[in-house]
């Protein structure tokens, strides 16, 4: 578990207190609980920002997407929060956004009351009052993490608590979501 808490220690000031506080925490790895598969189109997810701007997915074409769906109430969502606070320096490196997408029905005012609580910086908070996310996901609950590469494609997701602050989730995230790379000398015809 040290190597998750080591990627939390640059630039996560206060969440990377709070992700070693949970990191022992009962969550497998997100590298073993995400199922991945042949990129396809992401949902038509559509939330609002704290302004009140209604945004989808479309966006944030371009950069590579942890799109978690989650609840101030749900204990699972709560337990893996802190692991996302924490690994999101580390992948905005890689131009990889995470978006957390809460559902909860009492909207803004519970969200920033959970992020002054938790010491919550560096995530934005995102809006879904109506829950329809995890019917858009066709999901049972909450939480569930859609991964978009920055194509605007869906290739993985997960299903539960996982801990995402950790040395392998995040390389595979780099190479699932991350920027395409040119191939040095490669020329198309």
């Amino acid at each position: 578990m040290a190597a998750g808490v080591g990627l939390a220690a640059g630039g996560a000031g206060v969440n990377a207190v709070w992700a070693q506080e949970d990191a022992d925490a009962d969550m497998p790895d997100a590298a073993d609980a995400l199922q991945t598969g042949a990129p396809v189109p992401a949902p038509n997810l559509k939330f609002f920002d704290v302004a009140g701007r209604k945004l989808s997915l479309a966006d944030y074409r371009g950069a590579g997407l942890v799109v978690n769906v989650w609840a101030t109430w749900c204990g699972p969502c709560v337990a893996e929060f802190p692991t996302l606070a924490a690994v999101a320096p580390v992948l905005a490196a890689a131009k990889i956004l995470v978006l957390p997408i809460s559902i909860d029905m009492e909207g803004l005012r519970v969200v920033q009351a959970f992020y002054a609580a938790h010491g919550v910086t560096g995530l934005p908070i995102l809006l879904d009052p109506d829950g329809s996310a995890t019917d858009t996901l066709n999901a049972d609950g909450v939480p569930i993490t859609l991964l978009v590469n920055p194509s605007g494609q869906a290739v993985g997701r997960a299903e539960g608590g996982a801990n995402w602050n950790t040395a392998r989730t995040v390389e595979l995230l780099r190479r699932l979501i991350g920027p395409v790379k040119a191939v040095s000398g490669f020329q198309p015809v």
